[in-house]
This record gives structure tokens, sequence and C-alpha cells, in this order.
């Protein structure tokens, strides 16, 4: 009797002992239940992420398809006077006799000249097109080209002035899409007017994979070059996305106008003035030739810099959603990982249980928030297609859980958290410069929450502290 009253004593202890170390690590075992459930969430996170640069490179072709018909992102070099003229090669060689003789050879090259003054004065007026869903922003442009050449002389390449070809002189204009010029091109040269033809092209190095179009008009210069040209012409564009100049003046003045409220100020010089208000845009540069790293004259080939010195304006799309779909992807984790502790949360302190399967359902409906914020944003405006997503994604869950809690108000605090987060999440979108200051702020902010109502919190025997 007694060895078995000890036995029975033993599986008491034994049961108890079981069931004390379930209960003292019910709460670790969920939370790392709940870790490894997040972790696997991350796979569908990562797969929205691709589904949104897969729809934001769809936009990229239907632009590309549209700017090929209507005209490409215009950079426009010029006007650039070329001056052909002979080149005398002497080489020694042995005749029949073993004597050395000087063979002559003459081959025909260009020298070119950049403007003393040049000045531009342009408006761009922006369109909108529509492919399907997606918008594409393109542009006509009206500029004139006013300025002059001074003194031209090749006496620094050497050349003889016998060899100078002046009655063959031209300027040329290059842009990159020719398929833009959407009027004929008269060129005033000292009062003498000849329009531009094509078929013209600045030439660069091979290796450099620069192909710019031209086109090209005679003009009249004196045997010596010397005196001053004035010029006038006006040229009529259309692009798409952005216009770009490069300042090929000795003094470049440009002085665009849109009413397009959005503009980037792109290239390698920035507006010494600009106003920029939501009727449009107004930007002026000065650019010297010691602000750039090409000559005003050269032979051959055109130095590679040339492209590297321009500037302009691109005419951007505001809130483009795609690239605020992609950051708020970012903050997946942060959104599913905050709505779990809740919930866990509201476990311990309210002495309720979710069911892991609750939990996986959960966690699909955040990332569902984010296949409906992409694809509402591509008929709506961002703001307006994230405060629709989140509306719905609240509400199911806030449903869900209270069909979970029995309880209103804890469903309320759920969607109250959600609600804050989502609010955070946005505002943080919004924001460029001081984003991941504010967001430091907040996530230092809900930590301390976090610790807080973690203290009351016994996490030996799960429950409340007495």
């Amino acid at each position: 009797m007694i060895i078995h009253n000890l036995i029975l004593n033993t599986e008491m202890e034994n049961s108890e002992q079981k069931v004390t170390f379930f209960q003292s690590n019910a709460a670790l075992i969920k939370g790392f239940f709940i870790g490894f459930l997040i972790f696997l969430l991350l796979i569908p996170t990562f797969m929205i992420q691709s589904i949104v640069s897969e729809r934001e490179g769809r936009k990229s072709e239907v632009i590309r398809e549209v700017s090929s018909k209507w005209g490409n992102s215009q950079q426009l070099i010029g006007p650039i006077l070329r001056i052909p003229y002979y080149e005398i090669s002497r080489i020694e060689k042995l005749n029949t006799n073993g004597k050395k003789e000087i063979e002559q050879s003459k081959s025909l090259e260009y020298a070119y000249f950049l403007p003393n003054q040049l000045e531009i004065n342009g408006l761009v007026n922006p369109e909108k097109r529509s492919r399907g869903i997606y918008e594409i922003v393109v542009y006509n442009s009206k500029a004139t080209f006013d300025g002059d050449f001074t003194n031209i002389s090749l006496d620094q390449f050497k050349v003889l002035p016998e060899n100078i070809l002046w009655k063959d002189a031209t300027v040329l204009f290059t842009l990159s899409d020719l398929r833009g010029i959407t009027e004929d091109m008269e060129l005033n040269w000292n009062g003498n007017k000849s329009f531009f033809s094509s078929g013209a092209k600045l030439p660069f190095a091979r290796e450099s994979n620069i192909a710019l179009s031209g086109i090209n008009t005679p003009v009249q210069i004196n045997d010596e070059g010397k005196g001053r040209y004035n010029f006038h012409f006006e040229s009529n564009l259309k692009g798409s996305e952005s216009l770009n100049i490069v300042p090929v003046g000795k003094t470049t003045k440009v002085m665009l106008n849109s009413n397009w409220g959005n503009p980037s100020f792109i290239g390698a010089f920035l507006p010494d003035k600009r106003v920029v208000n939501e009727k449009g845009f107004s930007a002026s540069w000065k650019v010297l030739h010691l602000n750039r790293d090409f000559p005003q004259q050269w032979t051959g080939n055109a130095p590679e810099t040339m492209t590297q010195s321009s500037f302009g304006v691109n005419l951007i799309t505001p809130n483009d959603n795609y690239q605020q779909s992609s950051r708020s992807v970012k903050y997946a984790i942060l959104i599913i990982a905050l709505v779990f502790m809740a919930f866990f949360f509201i476990e311990i302190l309210n002495n309720k249980r979710v069911h892991p399967f609750n939990y996986i359902l959960i966690g699909l409906a955040l990332c569902i928030f984010y296949t409906l914020l992409l694809s509402i944003s591509e008929f709506l405006i961002f703001n307006i297609s994230y405060l629709i997503a989140s509306f719905l994604t609240i509400c199911l869950v806030f449903l869900y859980s209270k069909s979970i809690f029995q309880n209103t108000q804890l469903s309320g605090l759920v969607a109250l958290v959600m609600l804050t987060l989502y609010g955070f999440i946005f505002v943080i979108i919004q924001l460029e410069d001081t984003a991941l200051l504010i967001g430091s702020i907040g996530l230092f902010a809900i930590l301390s929450i976090t610790m807080y109502i973690s203290r009351r919190i016994n996490w030996q025997n799960v429950g409340l502290k007495k």
C-alpha cells in the first residue's frame, strides 16, 4: 500500500510538472510561432514587390512605344559652324632608282566652331496621352536661337589659307530625334535666309556610342573669316518626358517657360533663377565656356564631354503610384509584426485565445492590402487608393477579430492600432528628406509603448502582474 501511494504521488508530481512546464512556456511557444509566421509572410510580400516592378516595367514599355511614335526625349546641340579644308600629307618614298621622293596626298577635313554668344528662349507645352490604363507626358516646344560667331580662324590648326573652303561652310544643328521636327527651320545669317536640310551628323568617336542626327544649311563667310556673323532661327519640336540643351556658346543663356507645375531640373547645371507654382514654371540658366569641359573649336570628332554638359528639364508625373506602392510594400513586415503583437498582447492581458489559423488569415489580409493598393492606384490617385485599401483592410480585420474576441472594444482597439500604423506609414511615404527622421522617431515611440505594456505581464505565469 505504501509503495502504491508513492507511485501515485510520483505520477501526480510528474503530471503537475508537465502542466507547469507548458503553462509557463505557453507565451514563449506562441511567440516563436508568430515570429515564424511573420517570416513566412515575407514570401507573399516579395511576390507583391515583384508585381509592382513588373507593372512599372510595363508602364516603361508603353512610354517607350508612345515616345517612339511621337518623339523621344530631345537633346539639342547647336548651332555649330563647320568649315571644310584640305589637309596636306607629305610622305617620303623611294622610287625605282632608289632615290627619295616626297609624295603629297590631299584629304578633306572639317573644323568646327561654336558661337560666341548664344541665347535660347523656349516654351514647352506638355500634353498627357493615354495608352490603356497608363498616362504618358509628351510635349510640343517652340524655341528661338539667337547669337553670333566672331572672327573665324583656322590658324591654330595650322591650315594654309589657300586650303580653306570658305564657300562650303555650313551650320549644323543636332537633336536626338529628327521625327520631333514639326515645321521647316529657316536660318537668318547676317540677313541672308536659308532653310535647313537633313542628312548631317555631328561626328563622335566610334567608342563613345553617341549618335545624334543633324540638319544643316550653307552660310556665307568671307575668305578671311573676320567679322561678326549674327544668326537667328526657330525650332518647333515634339518630344517626351525631357528636354535637354548643350551649352555650346562661349556665353550661353537659356530661358524656359511652361505651364507644367511639376518640373525636375536635370543635367550638369541647375537654373540660376526659377519660379515654380501650380500655373507652371519659369527657369533661366547662364553657362560660361569655363564651366564646361570642351573647347570652342576643334577638328575631327566632337568631344565626348559635350553631351555630359547638357542641362534641362524633366516633366515628371507627380505622385508616381508605382514608386509609392513600392515604398509602402517595404514597410509590410512592420505592419504585420505590430498587428500580430497587438493580437498577442490582447490574448495575454484579456485571457483570450487566438488560434494559429486565425493569425494566418489575418496575415494574408494584411498582405492583400498591397495588391488592393497597387490595383486601385492604377485608376485613381495614390492618396485616395491608399485610403480605400486601408479602410477595406481595417474593416475586414475588425469584423474578423470581433468574431474571435466576442468583444467590440477589443476589436476596436485592433482597428485603432491598424489605423495608427497605416496613417504613420502614409506620412512616411509622402515625405522625402525627413522620412528617415520621422520613421525613426515613430519606431522609437512604438517600441516605448510596447515596453510599457509588456511590463505588466508576468512572463513566468502568463497573465497580469499582481
